[in-house]
């Protein structure tokens, strides 16, 4: 008997149905959470430029003072009790979603500072598993000095930043390019 193999499926596009209103998570922040209010916009573009309407697209990250809402961040900084750190959202016909949160702290790591940054996980159509990286702020002078930062080539770093929106101080914008030449850089972890 001979073997023939069969082709692979990709999964999806199924993310809207896992993104109820129970399950969706655009606002990480209580009216008592304290730090710089942001909006932050992630737009997921294909290898064309074309917005890809059916993501999913999940944030984590540090509160203001640059501790995570987790048990296992025993750094001695405050939490905040009112601010969630996670997001979830789809994207809509214009592959974009829109997060309400803040402007993460500095977190610690071996004795380091990390630039403000938050991580982001993509999740698409044709994807087995999910994409990793993380989102930056342009203008912020710890970013050249941010370890993690630094793993990207020099050519590619921009694609980790959010930019501001219409120039406006509150509000930004991050693509993240799935492929071709403007691919946004993910990290294997």
């Amino acid at each position: 008997m001979a073997l023939t193999p069969t082709p692979s499926q990709t999964v999806g596009p199924f993310f809207h149905l896992g993104c109820t209103q129970h399950r969706s998570i655009g606002s990480l922040v209580a009216a008592s959470t304290q730090g710089e209010r942001i909006q932050l916009t992630c737009c997921v573009l294909d290898g064309d430029g074309v917005p890809v309407n059916d993501a999913m697209i999940e944030i984590w990250q540090a509160n203001a003072e640059g501790k995570y809402n987790h048990p296992e961040d025993t750094q001695d900084k405050s939490a905040d009790p009112s601010f969630r750190g996670f997001g979830r959202l789809a994207t809509n016909d214009n592959g974009e979603c829109t997060f309400q949160t803040i402007k993460p702290g500095r977190v610690a790591t071996n004795g380091k500072l990390q630039a403000a940054h938050i991580n982001v996980s993509v999740f698409a159509r044709g994807l087995l598993n999910r994409l990793v990286t993380r989102i930056y702020f342009a203008g912020d002078p710890a970013v050249e000095q941010d370890n993690v930062f630094k793993l990207a080539p020099d050519d590619r770093r921009d694609t980790l930043l959010a930019y501001q929106k219409n120039d406006r101080p509150n509000e930004w914008q991050f693509e993240i390019h799935l492929c071709g030449e403007r691919e946004t850089v993910f990290f294997d972890i």
